[in-house]
């Protein structure tokens, strides 16, 4: 064979091969290329958003613990304020019951010491008439014995 003929034949397939990879093959890839570098782009684009959405959040989980620190500087301070209320006002009605228990054990004090001054007065009274009695070596009748213990009573009081 001719190598002129074989020169010119490859030419022709080569023609027709590089046709062929033109119209069929190649678009393909190109546009598989063109998708890939679009996805490539896209991802790129959401990292940088995702930097950028990440570093606002972090802003403002930064404001939040300041809001939250200083809300619970805030409760703290009322609780502390309501605790000491609480306890002035403890204070005040313990207070108020130790008077009141102070006044009622004077009270029952005075009259324990009314009765004591009672009863020792009956029984003085009871010995004086004991005593007259037997100085003057007579009996004296029940009337005129409770007359006479009253009118001691009274006499001492």
């Amino acid at each position: 064979m001719n190598i002129n003929a074989t020169l010119i034949i490859q030419i022709i397939v080569f023609g027709i091969l590089w046709w062929f990879t033109a119209k069929f093959v190649w678009p393909p890839i190109t546009r598989a290329l063109d998708d890939r570098s679009k996805r490539i782009a896209d991802g790129l684009a959401a990292a940088d958003r995702a930097k950028a959405d990440l570093a606002a959040a972090e802003v403002r989980v930064q404001d939040e613990i300041k809001k939250a620190r200083v809300g619970a500087s805030e409760l703290r301070t009322a609780a502390e304020r309501q605790a000491a209320a609480l306890l002035d006002q403890a204070r005040a009605e313990a207070s108020k019951i130790i008077a009141e228990a102070r006044k009622a054990a004077e009270g029952e004090a005075e009259l324990a010491a009314q009765r004591v001054k009672d009863r020792l007065r009956d029984e003085v009274a009871l010995l004086a008439v004991a005593g007259a009695g037997r100085i003057l070596r007579r009996e004296v009748d029940a009337r005129g014995h409770a007359q006479l213990l009253a009118d001691l009573r009274t006499e001492l009081r």
